[in-house]
């Protein structure tokens, strides 16, 4: 843990120190060593909460970004059943910062539980695994709503580059042809309407995740993965075409808006001016 009770404050671990569980009440003592991330931990048990996993520079990192108040609060679900969210900000979003691999089951419950989450996994262990690739323009825009973009995958570089069909020629021939439906006709070239593409982009891209994760794929709650740069990269449908995608969406702008927004799908969905000297 990265804070415990000490006369009944939320500290962080120093040389000495003893405390308690913010959670099971139970006694704590300070880890502190010129080779181990400060820490608190349970004096005679292990961790009282099964979700709990070691904590990595990476998560202390992120931890760090928002207020004492916010990390490490326990969250109580009508049933009484109690579990310590790495993250909950003032608004009632959770967020948890997810290193390990995890299971469908332990994902689906967590999911459940909190269910005003997001959550932010660590991309660095398969960063080779993951290609980004050609712009996308805004969905919601004008020109994004007669393009159905070719699915773009590691080797094959024209789809990589942007290939797509245009709606309203293939209406001409069956005006039956939806976004959702439509999978051939003319193929255009992004290069055609590069400058408009450009002038409409809010951060989505075309992706290929070679041997992917797949729980993180079947997630019912938004998906930021941190690549070690200063945006994330958000998990996405980019339309009704059903094409996924990836956002980005910069850290600062992540950090502000999880501490504004009340639902976690509203996450980067606004755009809110920041003042310069960060949230």
């Amino acid at each position: 843990m990265q804070l415990a009770l000490v006369n009944n404050e939320k500290v962080e671990a120093f040389s000495g120190g003893r405390g308690n569980c913010p959670k099971c009440g139970a006694e704590a003592i300070a880890k502190c060593g010129p080779r181990i991330m400060h820490h608190w931990a349970h004096h005679r048990i292990r961790d009282c909460d099964p979700w709990w996993e070691n904590e990595t520079a990476w998560h202390r990192e992120w931890k760090n970004k928002f207020p004492l108040e916010c990390r490490e609060v326990s969250h109580v679900a009508q049933d009484g059943e109690i579990h310590r969210a790495d993250i909950k900000t003032p608004t009632g979003i959770v967020i948890e910062i997810q290193h390990s691999t995890m299971t469908d089951a332990e994902r689906i419950s967590r999911e459940e539980f909190y269910q005003n989450l997001a959550w932010v996994i660590d991309g660095t262990v398969f960063k080779d695994n993951f290609d980004i690739y050609h712009l996308l323009p805004d969905p919601k825009s004008e020109l994004a709503k007669d393009l159905v973009w070719s699915k773009a995958k590691r080797h094959m570089n024209g789809a990589n580059a942007g290939l797509f069909f245009r709606l309203s020629e293939a209406l001409e021939y069956d005006p039956s042809f939806t976004k959702a439906t439509l999978r051939g006709g003319w193929i255009h070239d992004i290069c055609d309407i590069e400058e408009e593409v450009k002038s409409s982009y809010n951060g989505y891209h075309q992706y290929d995740w070679v041997r992917p994760r797949k729980t993180w794929l079947d997630s019912k709650c938004p998906v930021y993965i941190d690549f070690g740069d200063e945006y994330l990269v958000k998990l996405d449908t980019y339309d009704e075409s059903g094409l996924k995608c990836v956002r980005l969406v910069s850290k600062r702008k992540f950090v502000h808006d999880v501490m504004v927004e009340d639902k976690a799908e509203n996450i980067a969905t606004r755009f809110y001016p920041i003042n310069s000297a960060g949230p």
